[in-house]
């Protein structure tokens, strides 16, 4: 079994996220400081979302624990296909309040940066998708660790999420174009 550290993950995500910008701004041959911190606010979601999907939150003497990798566990049985069965499954209503607003609002950030940041990103549909296949990602990443739950719920949760948070970006839109 393998632990994976979540400092190991954000020195991996940091370097390919550095040599991905470094490349683009040596094709370009320009930098343009204003778009690198935009990006920032894509690479502080996508970090953030890393910890919350991947790594357990309780934390033991202030650490946070590692991933735990079994090649002899990888596609495990820890996966719901069925839609709602799980949701309210918990032993207490704090759990499920904890699980179906944390997974909505931990997506709403997303949902207006990635707009506001990829311009392409400029109709409902292609909003959506994006968000949605953001979380599928995700959810298939986490069939490779045998304690991670890849769960349609939370497809549809983070998906939600992402739609609030571009409903916020549309209505912040409009109220400085009206101004």
């Amino acid at each position: 079994m393998t632990e994976i550290s979540f400092l190991s993950v954000q020195i991996f995500i940091t370097a390919i996220w550095v040599i991905a910008r470094a490349a683009v701004c040596i094709k370009k041959q320009k930098f343009d400081f204003r778009r690198e911190l935009q990006l920032l606010l894509v690479y502080i979601c996508i970090m953030v979302i890393a910890r919350m999907t991947f790594f357990p939150f309780a934390k033991i003497e202030g650490k946070v624990q590692p991933l735990l990798l079994d090649s002899h566990r990888i596609f495990s049985p820890r996966i719901n296909l069925v839609p709602f069965v799980n949701l309210f499954s918990y032993e207490n209503l704090r759990d499920a309040l904890l699980n179906l607003i944390g997974n909505t609002a931990m997506f709403i950030p997303v949902g207006i940066i990635w707009p506001a940041v990829f311009k392409k990103l400029d109709s409902h549909k292609k909003v959506i998708a994006s968000g949605f296949c953001f979380s599928l990602i995700i959810e298939l990443l986490q069939l490779l660790f045998f304690d991670r739950v890849s769960d349609i719920d939370d497809l549809f949760l983070n998906t939600f999420g992402f739609a609030i948070g571009y409903g916020i970006f549309l209505l912040c839109k409009k109220i400085s174009a009206s101004k």
